[in-house]
């Protein structure tokens, strides 16, 4: 994984403000993980714990939040000392985390696109397999796979664009870039086929898996119009995903 978010790390927390992250985001992902309260919950990627405070609030029984960036972690452990929510966050690769409980949920925003091989996807597979219970669920919002390169500029409205600079094939780099407030940073994803993933569940023991559609807050439209938001449905840019073990 070669993006240091030491580096924008408090760049990319500010991001998290940006409309579209609230609107589909974070409404897409919470309607696949439906009622969380007092399930048990690992938070992988967590970044400086946007969502992992947000999973706590919702009544979890218990929160975990992993992410191997220093600096995020950093960030996310002063909120929890601001205020207390008995959240414990750990530094680990995904990748090398092995066992650390048995929960009920493990979820994620944006974790396998960060993968570069099929090997190292299953990697990340199996252990959110590990760290599941039986008939736990693995949920998480990702990259879409599926998007044409041609309408990685249709998102420049909402705050961001991707692009490449050559044709997809697995483990093809897919730079982000956002601009917050008139600040520009950039990270790079990586490209793995739906082909792929689908291996990779599989291999890793998931029963069933389930891909789902970005969708709109009917909040949204109190904010924006139905055609601004439009682009954003017709050519989504990301993609929910839900595992069974």
């Amino acid at each position: 994984m070669t993006t240091d978010y030491d580096t924008i790390a408090k760049q990319y927390k500010k991001s998290k403000e940006l409309p579209f992250r609230l609107h589909v985001e974070a409404y897409t992902f919470f309607h696949l993980l439906g009622d969380i309260a007092g399930k048990s919950l690992l938070d992988l990627a967590c970044g400086e714990g946007f969502y992992t405070r947000q999973f706590q609030l919702q009544g979890a029984a218990s929160v975990v939040g992993v992410d191997n960036s220093e600096k995020m972690i950093e960030l996310a452990r002063q909120q929890e000392a601001l205020k207390p929510q008995g959240i414990k966050y750990i530094i680990a690769d995904v990748q090398e985390l092995g066992v650390i409980g048995s929960f009920d949920l493990v979820v994620a925003a944006y974790l396998l696109n960060y993968t570069q091989t099929k090997e190292q996807l299953l990697l990340m597979c199996q252990s959110i397999y590990a760290n599941l219970k039986p008939g736990g669920r693995f949920v998480t919002v990702n990259d879409n796979n599926e998007q044409s390169p041609d309408s990685f500029l249709a998102t420049e409205k909402y705050g961001f664009i991707k692009s490449i600079s050559e044709p997809l094939a697995e483990g093809t780099p897919i730079k982000f870039t956002f601009v917050v407030d008139g600040e520009e940073f950039s990270f790079d994803n990586y490209y793995l086929s739906r082909d792929t993933y689908e291996w990779a569940f599989q291999t890793a023991g998931f029963k069933q898996v389930r891909w789902q559609k970005p969708l709109l807050s009917p909040d949204a439209l109190k904010e924006e119009s139905q055609e601004f938001w439009q682009d954003f449905l017709n050519y989504p840019p990301l993609i929910g995903i839900e595992c069974i073990k």
